[in-house]
């Protein structure tokens, strides 16, 4: 154990590297670093138990810096750590440097960063998956999240307080960094750190209040947390700019370096340290869970023409997945017993989590869950998706690995009104960098994608249909991402419809009754709508000459502008789009399809129409 005057002398050179990589660089946030420098300094030396050789081993602990903004902090702890080189620390900031304004993973970051933070209040959410993934692999190891006070102004924040407490997460430790200060000035709550506290505590954690900036109080407050029984929230009174008297305490410097005459003088008042204390951390608290390889997934069967909700196939699909591949997790937003999530908890309850109503939150435990190579899967109604949108954009900035499935999509959920159809989740999904977005139509087109998305990385969305539609391919049929299914053609086709999920089986109905009156139409099942199929719409744009999309979706950035991307730069054929133009309401499914223009009636009159 180092004594208290080299964890002193330690926060002195994490003060003095934070000062000076953004003197560098010429920007970023030196006094949000040099306010925690004190806590870091304790943790690195006696409580990170983290293999910096060994970065990605499953049993290290976690260290989220939620307060991205400070991550010259984070930089000069790696450097500490013997993990990055002086050289490498003094890139911050520089293009092409593996150390960017805010922490990033692999491939642009470091192997030592899980998450990419900077939009506050997602490191704690993350934390809290971190969590539960190693509780049900039954490893020792914490996650320590730092938190910043201004962002302790955001909602995401307290639901994670409240999953954790609920759940009694003992391995979570939050470090609330309360220097007083924000962007513009004081926040919210300043220095009360007893209402953080008990805000904590009333979410069933156990809070300890110290001052930040005195490593015995920090030490007995980290050994407090490693015994407890229950999640831990650490309020520690800092000051923003510490150790440095023209910085200490005072506004207008958040997110402002110095400039080189300032370096010198505040590294002079730090004593000018050498900046070349390397420390040691210990080790894993235990050996890494093992790897389970999975075995071959056997989906669930179903007859032609028998009636499924995709919803319903996805949990039944789920349930065979988590059967092959023990590293399947599932996370639900207390709508298991409609998104059919609750078929994959019957099966196995310790690998699935409940995160009730708490949509942002349960993006977070997917992202959390992946960070130790975990397959999450995280459902609930595809509209609610939208209130963890940034939770989503981060992810895809995290380079994480998560399978969302939205269900009761479009006016097709029938009564439930607007506020539950999702009309606009293709488009912002689609948007999604590095995305893949699917629309099943049948039973079997879904239970063979849940394995395509299981063994993909990056951000995986499915949208998933709350009616039952006919079962369309047959057991042995095969499906793949970026593919499609022709299920209608002819040579004398007038025009081709491209269509996905309950919209399909419209243009199915419609093209038996063109059909009886000599109509030949060619009918697509579009169900990777992100990537598409290029070749087979190159294909039909110039057999058929004429497209038609139908999709129960908004027309901005859905199944049309899909198709109609693959010929940019290029001349695109004629395209007829039917969507949902209007603000929809209650009524029956078949009513409201109808009446928004996308149903099978639609589809003829477009198709005459044509000429």
């Amino acid at each position: 154990m180092a004594t208290p005057q080299e964890w002193k002398a330690l926060a002195t050179q994490l003060r003095a590297d934070s000062i000076r990589c953004t003197t560098a660089a010429g920007s970023g946030h030196p006094t949000s670093s040099m306010s925690a420098a004190d806590l870091m300094s304790v943790l690195l030396y006696e409580h990170l138990n983290y293999d910096f050789n060994d970065p990605h081993n499953n049993a290290n602990d976690r260290l989220i810096f939620s307060k991205g903004h400070a991550c010259p902090l984070l930089y000069s702890m790696y450097k500490a750590a013997g993990a990055i080189t002086d050289e490498t620390l003094l890139s911050l900031r520089k293009f092409g440097s593996p150390i960017e304004g805010h922490p990033v993973p692999l491939p642009n970051g470091l192997p030592y960063v899980d998450l990419a933070t900077g939009s506050l209040g997602q490191g704690l959410p993350a934390g809290v998956g971190i969590a539960v993934s190693a509780h049900i692999d039954g490893l020792p190891l914490k996650v320590w999240v730092v938190l910043g006070d201004s962002e302790m102004a955001e909602g995401s924040n307290y639901e994670a307080m409240e999953i954790a407490g609920h759940y009694g997460l003992k391995n979570l430790v939050a470090i609330l960094d309360m220097n007083r200060l924000g962007q513009r000035g004081e926040t919210m709550l300043g220095w009360h750190g007893e209402i953080y506290a008990a805000r904590a505590r009333a979410f069933g954690w156990h809070a300890i209040e110290v001052n930040g900036l005195d490593v015995e109080d920090v030490a007995r407050a980290y050994a407090v947390a490693e015994k407890s029984d229950r999640p831990v929230f650490i309020v520690a009174k800092t000051m923003k700019g510490a150790g440095v008297s023209f910085l200490a305490d005072h506004e207008g410097w958040h997110g402002k370096a110095l400039s080189p005459a300032e370096e010198v003088k505040a590294l002079e008042e730090l004593g000018n340290p050498a900046c070349n204390i390397l420390v040691k951390t210990k080790g894993p608290r235990s050996k890494p869970s093992p790897v389970h390889d999975a075995t071959t997934y056997v989906p669930p069967k179903y007859e032609l023409g028998h009636k499924v909700a995709t919803r319903e196939a996805y949990g039944e699909a789920l349930s065979c997945l988590g059967t092959s591949n023990q590293n399947v997790l599932a996370t639900d937003g207390e709508v298991s017993n409609s998104t059919f999530a609750d078929k994959f908890k019957k099966a196995f309850p310790d690998r699935f989590l409940e995160t009730y109503i708490a949509e942002q939150q349960l993006v977070s435990n997917a992202v959390g869950m992946q960070v130790r190579g975990k397959i999450p899967f995280a459902s609930t109604f595809a509209a609610f998706f939208a209130r963890a949108y940034d939770q989503i954009r981060m992810a895809a900035i995290s380079r994480a690995n998560i399978n969302l499935v939205g269900s009761h999509a479009g006016v097709s959920i029938g009564a439930d009104g607007p506020s539950q159809m999702a009309l606009e989740d293709i488009a912002a999904m689609r948007a999604v960098h590095d995305s893949v977005v699917l629309y099943p139509s049948c039973a079997t087109t879904t239970a063979a994608l849940i394995e395509e998305m299981s063994k993909r990385r990056g951000i995986n969305y499915m949208r998933t249909t709350r009616e039952k539609t006919p079962v369309l391919y047959g057991p042995d049929e095969k499906f793949t991402i970026g593919g499609s299914k022709t299920l209608r053609s002819s040579a004398n086709d007038v025009c081709a419809i491209f269509a996905a999920g309950i919209t399909l089986h419209e243009a199915l109905k419609a093209y038996d009754i063109l059909k009886s009156e000599g109509i030949a139409v060619r009918v697509i099942d579009l169900y990777s709508v992100k990537p598409v199929d290029k070749a087979t719409i190159e294909k039909a744009a110039s057999e058929c000459k004429q497209i038609i999309t139908v999709e129960d979706h908004w027309p901005e950035g859905g199944l049309a502008d899909a198709v109609l991307e693959v010929f940019e730069g290029r001349p695109a054929p004629a395209v007829t789009r039917l969507a949902v133009r209007h603000m929809p309401g209650s009524g029956e499914p078949d009513q409201l399809i109808d009446a928004a223009g996308i149903g099978s009636r639609s589809i003829v009159e477009a198709v005459k129409a044509l000429g």
